[in-house]
């Protein structure tokens, strides 16, 4: 009996089947192609005749798919599944994601996000975007935790401290160093600089006396553009930013710090192109790739340029609010940012910077100045591990001023104690 049950079931079995590729053919005649053949025969046919088989014949019923997909049942999961016309159409597979390629610069940002996740602990108040040591004073806190010898008075001969610039306006009121201080290694890494995970930042690189030694005077004219402000981020606001206050981002306090220049007698292209707006919305992407696209073509009508200034707004914690008193004034502190193209392992070859060194001396210069004449403007120095369009210019410079918890006035406070430090160092050491 159980021999005769099982002939019954592989001869019905296979009528079954003949019966499915016969209706299959007929079918993808009349409605013009395998795909809607198999489509028909997945969405009811199949489901019908498996449905059949499985309820009359439960003791002889055939694989389906690992999914539990009842709707195709045999014709389904392994004729059409398995079918090689079936596969070569994509139809047996799930389709893969396909990803537009991200800006380098937002790919490492995604990449330091997961590196967090893992290593939770190397986080400090304010997340990695806010000098991840917590301090908001950068070289003025570590002059007074080291009690680095504060200055009233410009350095003579005698009394080696050091300043990148001398000036006949404004007295050193902050703190000042010497040569055989900045010299050590380990004492400029925990003093000035903040290095992220992605990046590192040995001896070789990091010799305050080259930095020192660099002259930074520019060699042309104001009769031509001379420097180039522009924001990758142009949409970064600050508090009090509203219909009535649309001037309450990067680009406002952009303008500003052209207008202070301007005054000084610089000659400069202020860029309010937008680079972080994609269809109307906001898509940081490709960001720095569009930016490099608007000012590569900047600099290019204009040679002449020898200053590029891209400037942001840093992200802290809601909870984190960065204010100092300079000038009087209720002010932002400001950071440098520097990119370095580098990752622990080496230098990012297809990212290359032919002006990193000079980069990371343009920016030292300006906070040995601002620990100077204006102590508390700036947070300690930061190094991340690409270039951030750091690469066309060796007076480049990312500039974070603030973050989104503090208030416009204070952005534009610090401006001016910016526009100064700047032009000390652009009038040479």
């Amino acid at each position: 009996m159980r021999q005769r049950d099982r002939g019954i079931n592989w001869f019905i079995k296979n009528i079954m089947i003949a019966v499915s590729l016969i209706l299959t053919v007929l079918l993808a005649e009349k409605t013009g192609g395998i795909q809607m053949a198999a489509s028909w025969l997945k969405g009811g046919a199949g489901f019908g005749i498996s449905y059949i088989w499985r309820t009359q014949y439960p003791g002889a019923a055939w694989e389906e798919a690992e999914t539990g997909d009842i709707s195709g049942g045999f014709f389904g999961s392994v004729l059409f599944g398995n079918s090689p016309l079936y596969r070569y159409k994509g139809k047996g597979e799930k389709p893969k994601a396909v990803y537009n390629e991200a800006d380098p610069a937002y790919e490492g940002y995604l990449e330091s996000g997961r590196f967090y996740e893992e290593h939770s602990f190397l986080l400090y108040d304010g997340g990695e975007e806010s000098g991840e040591d917590g301090s908001v004073n950068g070289v003025a806190q570590a002059a007074l935790e080291e009690q680095i010898p504060v200055k009233t008075e410009v350095p003579t001969e005698k009394d080696p401290a050091v300043t990148c610039s001398s000036s006949s306006i404004w007295p050193i009121v902050g703190a000042t160093f010497r040569r055989e201080q900045l010299a050590d290694y380990d004492y400029l890494m925990k003093n000035f600089y903040s290095v992220h995970a992605s990046t590192t930042a040995g001896r070789s690189l990091m010799k305050a006396d080259q930095f020192l030694d660099q002259d930074f005077t520019l060699t042309g004219g104001n009769n031509k553009p001379q420097i180039l402000i522009y924001h990758t981020h142009s949409q970064e606001e600050f508090v009090g930013y509203g219909p009535d206050n649309r001037e309450a981002t990067v680009v406002g306090i952009g303008t500003y710090l052209t207008e202070l220049l301007t005054a000084k007698g610089y000659n400069v292209i202020h860029d309010t192109s937008v680079y972080d707006l994609q269809g109307g919305k906001l898509d940081r992407n490709k960001a720095y790739t569009l930016a490099l696209e608007g000012i590569s073509g900047i600099l290019q009508e204009n040679p002449s340029i020898e200053v590029v200034l891209d400037v942001h707004r840093d992200g802290v914690n809601e909870s984190l609010h960065m204010v100092n008193e300079v000038n009087g004034k209720p002010t932002a502190p400001i950071m440098f940012f520097n990119g370095i193209s580098q990752t622990p392992k080496g230098q990012i070859e297809y990212l290359p910077n032919p002006y990193r060194e000079k980069n990371l001396a343009f920016s030292f210069q300006m906070q040995l100045d601002a620990a100077a004449y204006f102590p508390g403007l700036t947070r300690k120095i930061y190094i991340k591990g690409l270039r951030y369009n750091q690469h066309l210019r060796a007076r480049s410079s990312l500039i974070e001023v603030g973050a989104q918890t503090n208030t416009y006035q204070e952005a534009l406070n610090a401006m001016e104690p910016l526009a100064e430090v700047l032009d000390m160092v652009l009038q040479g050491n």
